[in-house]
């Protein structure tokens, strides 16, 4: 697919309707797991970066912390206003690289499912001009997870992603879950942050083929994906689940929580 990562990331957006609905909701244990390495307490400041519709700001939110949310696509940002009424949350809708606000101003600043899409050369300095000396980044992404006991229609429907010309660039199948790399690396790295913690989750959720259409139709290369592509590969998703006894498919995600400390600058903040 030969559409950049800004174009891609803007597609969300037209599916703000599906979100909510088709993706996962995340462990609570991840949660859990966020407010004790970020050494969050009553009246810390939390921004999310990237919140869609909300999934990963109402755990917080329930957890009693108010948060900033900035999220560039407008729809998705007028579902979470809606979704997330009543709570204490502040949606701003701009790009993160390109927001404005007052620097040392959060305790943590997150990204559920978002971080990957932000621009390389500027999302670590970026999150760390923005938190308090001591403040954490964290992050991390739902995806697609192949333990040895995956579901065998991931692999059966690759012949008909492979026939409509949308292959798939790795290997098949893909890694399972525990062999997944972290970015502890890539964190440390940026010299910007320090104390890097991981955690990992896997969890399944089961699907009809139509939820499982309506999950697709909320990813970005499936969005991107020429309409009489799409159409056949939904019509073969279909008919493939309507032969089994129990017409559902079953679909692990995984997730690697990544929290960091942010290192002091050099002028010491």
């Amino acid at each position: 697919m030969s559409k950049s990562r800004g174009q891609l990331r803007r597609t969300f957006d037209t599916a703000s309707d599906l979100y909510e609905a088709a993706r996962p909701a995340y462990p609570d244990e991840l949660f859990d797991d966020l407010v004790v390495l970020a050494g969050l307490v009553p009246g810390s400041r939390v921004l999310e970066i990237g919140c869609a519709t909300g999934k990963a700001t109402r755990p917080l939110l329930e957890r009693g912390f108010s948060i900033v949310c900035v999220e560039m696509g407008a729809h998705l940002a007028a579902q979470a206003r809606r979704n997330l009424a009543g709570l204490a949350v502040e949606i701003h809708v701009a790009p993160f690289e390109t927001w404005e606000a007052k620097p040392h101003s959060f305790d943590l600043v997150y990204a559920a499912t978002a971080w990957h899409w932000l621009d390389p050369a500027v999302r670590y300095s970026r999150a760390h001009q923005l938190l308090r000396p001591a403040g954490h980044l964290a992050f991390w992404s739902a995806g697609h997870a192949f333990p040895p006991d995956f579901d065998p229609f991931f692999t059966e429907i690759q012949s008909v992603y492979d026939a409509i010309g949308e292959s798939r660039d790795d290997e098949w199948p893909p890694v399972p879950p525990d062999q997944i790399p972290d970015q502890k690396h890539e964190i440390a790295d940026s010299g910007l942050f320090e104390d890097v913690n991981t955690r990992r989750y896997l969890w399944e959720t089961t699907y009809s083929a139509e939820e499982y259409i309506a999950l697709l139709s909320t990813f970005s290369g499936h969005i991107a994906m020429d309409a009489r592509k799409r159409e056949r590969l939904y019509r073969e998703i279909r008919k493939r689940l309507g032969r089994r006894p129990v017409p559902q498919v079953r679909r692990h995600w995984s997730a690697i929580l990544h929290v960091a400390r942010r290192r002091p600058d050099l002028r010491g903040l």
